[in-house]
């Protein structure tokens, strides 16, 4: 797989501007009525990464991430600042953030999820890639402990427990995660003239389905 296990430096994503897009397709019918589709099942995200530039040296850093990558070659981890907890972004990260799933008795490894929910409905999104140390995982409440009763694979965000949970047991988990993404530019152009003057690059990042 084309990806890197690195995260783009947290200190220059941070000033950054991106976020969530969807894909819809609409046929306005004869009668006015429209009919709407859409392709995908998950959202995509971009960013763009050059709004975090801040000095010369940002630049540079930039610049070696870049080129380590190849360009669009090798994706690589990137923290969206207004999207990185399983709760909310100003409390810490609780085992009751998320419900996972429920236990059947028989399954033991799980797949990392956020829900977003408004107005009665929801939408389920895979975490695919949490950060180190951050993940808590709760069975009805009771807290597990990693290392001992599961262990997170950090390149899937799937969790697998031990033994398997009973029946019906709610499975929680509350967790840090990135974004993989991958530069969606093969080329970045900046001058020194330019950056001092206000003038940032542009640095186009996608997410990709890994």
């Amino acid at each position: 797989m084309n990806f890197h296990e690195v995260r783009f430096p947290a200190s220059l994503s941070f000033g950054s501007v991106g976020g969530p897009e969807r894909r819809t397709d609409i046929v306005t019918l004869a009668n006015g009525f429209e009919e709407r589709n859409t392709p995908w099942a998950h959202s995509r995200r971009r960013y763009d990464a050059g709004l975090g530039m801040r000095s010369l040296d940002d630049v540079e850093t930039l610049i070696s991430f870049f080129e380590a990558r190849q360009g669009q070659m090798f994706g690589f981890r990137w923290k969206d600042w207004s999207d990185f907890k399983s709760g909310a972004a100003s409390v810490e990260v609780d085992k009751g953030d998320q419900v996972i799933a429920r236990g059947d008795g028989e399954t033991t490894s799980f797949q990392l999820v956020k829900t977003y929910s408004s107005g009665g409905f929801s939408y389920v999104r895979p975490i695919l890639k949490p950060v180190l140390g951050t993940v808590k995982l709760g069975l009805d409440q009771d807290a597990q402990r990693e290392g001992v009763d599961f262990e997170v694979d950090l390149v899937t965000g799937r969790v697998t427990l031990t033994t398997p949970p009973p029946e019906q047991v709610e499975i929680t988990a509350g967790f840090e995660f990135d974004v993989p993404v991958r530069f969606d530019t093969d080329k970045i152009q900046t001058s020194v003239a330019s950056f001092q003057a206000g003038d940032v690059p542009n640095v186009p990042v996608v997410e990709v389905r890994v």
